[in-house]
């Protein structure tokens, strides 16, 4: 898979202050891209340069193999996390003059206007004022302009904010939509579940450096500590326990079973494998429960910026 965009060793300084630090990205074509971070880590002054808000002081940026210029501003769509609507003005009026501001015929803006109003429920907003609305239903505008000119690149800052949980996985659907009919999006959150639920590959900021990037799946990989859930159900749970400590690292685990089992997280060394313990554990009793303990976003997220 080729990539759409590629960061090399940009930075950026605001006085004294070190915004980014050679910070070096790809990302694949067709993808979800999640540029992930604390606050303050440099995440909005990358998304701000790839939009051309500002300049990098050093580095490239290269969108579909061209050096960034002014004519990509229409193969991009960015979504802020500070929403940007004129509050005054009607939701249908606005929209059109959005949509030809990024180089779409008025007909043409009136027609796929017409397309995502069907397809959200929001015809009858048409003539709201943005004031009339609430913030989630605002929302839902603001992304509508930001998908509408069909850009090659899709920038959302936290999506979500806003949304109640059906709204915002209608949102991630259709966002699960645009990546599968051949938009790239980069994906920036403090909402380590969606990350984990949209995203392929991610990347990492902290303190205005790169820390970690990579294909998802292949970063916890990484991060994987051989450790098992477990519950199973013996004659002697407490004899048990004892035995398994004698042979394995051990400690208890707490999730919610039906019954009394005897619940416990248990590590396994690197030259043993899973087949090797549930095998083990299927001699000593009835095992109702074997789960690999995968680290989540949110677990890699805190352990790489604590470290760094």
């Amino acid at each position: 898979m080729s990539n759409l965009l590629e960061v090399n060793k940009v930075s950026k300084k605001f006085g004294d202050f070190r915004a980014l630090n050679e910070v070096s990205i790809t990302v694949p074509k067709g993808s979800i891209f999640g540029l992930l971070g604390p606050n303050g880590a440099g995440k909005t002054t990358l998304i701000r340069i790839i939009n051309q808000i500002t300049m990098p002081d050093t580095g490239t940026v290269r969108l579909d193999g061209d050096l960034l210029n002014s004519n990509h501003i229409k193969d991009i769509g960015y979504l802020p996390e500070e929403r940007g609507l004129y509050k005054s003005m009607k939701v249908g009026e606005q929209a059109l003059y959005l949509a030809q501001l990024k180089g779409l015929s008025k007909a043409e803006a009136k027609a796929r206007l017409k397309y995502w109003f069907e397809r959200l429920d929001i015809g009858d907003w048409w003539h709201k004022r943005i004031q009339e609305l609430s913030k989630g239903m605002a929302q839902k505008i603001q992304f509508v302009v930001t998908v509408l000119h069909q850009p090659k690149l899709l920038i959302f800052d936290e999506p979500f904010s806003g949304f109640d949980p059906i709204n915002a996985n209608l949102i991630k659907d259709e966002i699960l939509r645009l990546r599968d009919d051949g938009a790239t999006v980069i994906f920036s959150t403090h909402r380590m579940e969606s990350v984990e639920e949209l995203c392929d590959d991610i990347a990492l900021i902290n303190k205005s450096n790169k820390i970690l990037d990579g294909k998802l799946i292949d970063i916890k990989r990484q991060y994987k500590i051989n450790t098992f859930e477990v519950g199973i159900k013996a004659a002697d749970n407490s004899g048990l326990k004892h035995e398994l400590s004698q042979k394995f690292n051990v400690s208890p685990a707490n999730f919610k079973t039906l019954d009394n089992e005897l619940k416990l997280n248990i590590k396994i060394a690197e030259t043993e494998t899973p087949s090797e313990l549930l095998s083990f554990l299927t001699s000593r009793g009835e095992v109702s429960h074997f789960v690999e303990l995968i680290p989540s976003v949110n677990d890699i997220f805190i352990q790489t910026v604590t470290n760094n």
